[in-house]
């Protein structure tokens, strides 16, 4: 494919036209990778060919061979789908091999996949989810200025179609709002998207208007004017706001058979094609960058994942009066201002801080509180910006809120951040504000993150102690705090292992067991209260450990009861009663009788006491769903026969 025309070491000091043989030669090893691979988007990594040949050149500072330096800048590809670009960006910096570009891109076990992950060190978050890159690059600025990081600069490539998305301009009036005037946001308008043109199409002035609407510094330019670009990329780096780069720019660039050309997104090239373009193109070319280099610095470098996460200072854990009822949520909201101590820590709210008692944090550490409005997925990107920089993030909102965040909450997961969720106002608990305020489907999204843990206390003391131990778990991490304020079940000093369970009651013979977490638990005592009036014991278990649940506590009690009878405040889709289920069916032990009390109707708006009724997970029905499954058991009829 092409001869070798040079092996120039380019660096801030090379003219444009040097520069523009560097934009010629990612576009062509963006081309070379894709085809190799048989995929890949290279018409949509070579538009932006120019912009990130000026960038890598002359403004990004970067010690390449020390992605920790805590004085680089950070690059990040919104549009994670032009990988073929950020990879040969990384050939070019001398950090990946042309055989690892050529024959690795997109194959099993390769670090290049087909879009970026932190599996690579360069690369701080993963992308391609579009739409989410402007938002985490926020969050990570927005640490900087907590680490006196002040003199970094942030840098993110968009595509233009995904400026239709909602996210990107939370994230940028965030920007705006916060003045972080270190953000630099280059939107590469192509003008083509996946099934034909974008909404704006080559509307550059529509762009910048928006951008300016929210707060942002806008620059419109010719993104294949080397000239214009270097104006551009300077400016910003001196700006006083956030600063937002539009650049027309064709799609396919430079190869006249694709440029501009519908039909040809995430279409990799075939061979005899890729060899016209690459000769187009002026040929295969072995140019190495060598751009600025970042400050010196004295500080420390920080850890930035893993470790003692309390860094040698223990939070103290809050107390409650066992003879006072307290809302699991406020346990959660008292577990976070004692983990302030914790410098690390940040707290993040989506404008219901006096809800979720995130506000006990922000009380004492407000300089660590980010308060995000109503924009829960800003919120979330940001935590996952602070989270991929060595923070410790806990967002909180209404459970049900955290739905329209999902995308952001896996794709935390495949960044691979360390990061505390908490959704408050579960179930159908909450009572009169109705059904569009219940979270009735958290468990579910929850369990299914890759690697996550999902706790769900009883109690205000067990709450504010799983509050504390999120703070040191890996991975997403989710705990459901009921609203309501009930008794407290548990001693100051008692331990919550995640993946533990607390048996409240049992005796030697339990025909019937009761599996609780949250509300429930508190439902269930009642139940086994009202079957030991009937000569009936039930065991009773809080499963506060939802994922990962606590396996030796179901086998054991699947072996001593004929009864197993699950009952959460939840949809019955993904619950606590399937966690039950798989974890039992994964070891191989029946289950003889299995009860699923869970919301199987649409609920309204009454109190509390009368929802649990209305769906059926009151007292009431435990009871007479454990004597259903006992007389069907002949267990019941064993139980009578004893007593008389």
């Amino acid at each position: 494919m092409g001869t070798a025309l040079t092996t120039e070491v380019l660096d801030s000091r090379s003219s444009l036209p040097e520069i523009a043989e560097l934009g010629q030669q990612l576009r062509v090893d963006g081309i070379r990778a894709s085809t190799a691979a048989g995929s890949g988007h290279p018409t949509s990594s070579m538009s932006a060919a120019d912009l990130m040949a000026v960038l890598m050149t002359r403004y990004l500072r970067y010690d390449w061979s020390d992605p920790d330096d805590p004085g680089n800048d950070c690059l990040i590809f919104s549009k994670g789908h032009a990988s073929p670009l950020l990879y040969a960006m990384f050939k070019a910096a001398g950090v990946v091999t042309e055989r690892e570009l050529l024959e690795d891109y997109r194959r099993a076990g390769s670090r290049l996949q087909g879009h970026p992950t932190p599996v690579l060190p360069w690369v701080p978050a993963a992308t391609g989810s579009l739409g989410q890159g402007v938002g985490i690059g926020v969050g990570m600025a927005l640490g900087w200025r907590w680490s006196e990081h002040s003199g970094r600069h942030m840098w993110i490539l968009c595509g233009d179609g995904e400026f239709t998305e909602g996210s990107v301009w939370e994230a940028l009036s965030m920007a705006a709002r916060l003045g972080l005037a270190h953000v630099t946001v280059i939107i590469d308008v192509n003008r083509m998207g996946q099934r034909g043109p974008t909404t704006l199409e080559w509307d550059t002035a529509g762009y910048a208007q928006r951008a300016e609407a929210v707060g942002c510094h806008a620059i419109v330019i010719d993104g294949h004017a080397l000239p214009e670009i270097d104006e551009a990329l300077r400016s910003a780096s001196s700006s006083l706001k956030p600063t937002v780069i539009v650049a027309r720019t064709h799609k396919g660039r430079g190869f006249h058979e694709v440029e501009d050309k519908e039909g040809w997104h995430g279409k990799a090239l075939p061979a005899e094609m890729a060899e016209r373009a690459i000769e187009e193109l002026g040929g295969i070319r072995g140019l190495t960058v060598q751009g600025p280099a970042p400050e010196p610095r004295d500080d420390v470098r920080e850890v930035k994942r893993g470790g003692d996460s309390l860094e040698g200072r223990e939070p103290v854990r809050p107390t409650f009066p066992i003879d006072k009822p307290a809302a699991p949520r406020l346990g959660f909201g008292k577990g976070l201002a004692a983990l302030g101590v914790n410098p690390k820590v940040v707290v993040l709210d989506a404008e219901v801080g006096n809800s979720t008692y995130t506000e006990e944090f922000a009380k004492q550490h407000p300089e660590r509180y980010v308060e995000c409005y109503i924009a829960e997925q800003q919120m979330l990107a940001t935590a996952v910006g602070l989270a991929a920089d060595g923070y410790r993030p806990f967002a909180a909102t209404f459970a049900a809120f955290l739905t329209r965040a999902y995308d952001f909450i896996r794709m935390a997961a495949v960044s691979n951040v360390d990061l505390a969720l908490a959704g408050t106002h579960c179930g159908v608990e909450i009572g009169p504000d109705g059904p569009s305020q219940m979270g009735l489907e958290d468990l579910a999204m929850m369990r299914a993150v890759h690697g996550s843990t999902v706790l769900y206390p009883a109690d205000a003391t067990s709450a504010a102690a799983l509050t504390i131990t999120m703070a040191g778990l890996p991975g997403i991490s989710y705990l459901r705090a009921t609203r309501g304020a009930y008794p407290i079940l548990y001693d100051a000093d008692e331990d919550f292992p995640v993946g533990g369970s607390k048996t409240l009651r049992e005796t030697e013979h339990d025909p019937v067991t009761l599996l609780g977490a949250g509300v429930t638990v508190h439902e269930c005592l009642k139940a086994a209260q009202m079957l030991a009036h009937d000569g009936i014991s039930a065991r009773v278990l809080d499963l506060y450990s939802v994922k990962p649940i606590d396996v030796a506590a179901l086998i054991r009690a699947a072996t001593d009861s004929e009864v197993l009878v699950a009952v959460e405040d939840h949809h019955p889709e993904g619950g606590l009663g399937e966690a039950v289920l798989s974890a039992l069916a994964a070891e191989g032990v029946p289950v003889r009788r299995f009860g699923h009390l869970a919301v199987r109707i649409m609920p309204d708006s009454r109190e509390p006491a009368e929802e649990l009724e209305a769906a059926g997970l009151s007292a009431e029905h435990i009871v007479a769903a454990a004597g259903r499954l006992l007389a069907g058991s002949g267990a019941e009829a064993r139980a009578e026969a004893e007593r008389g």
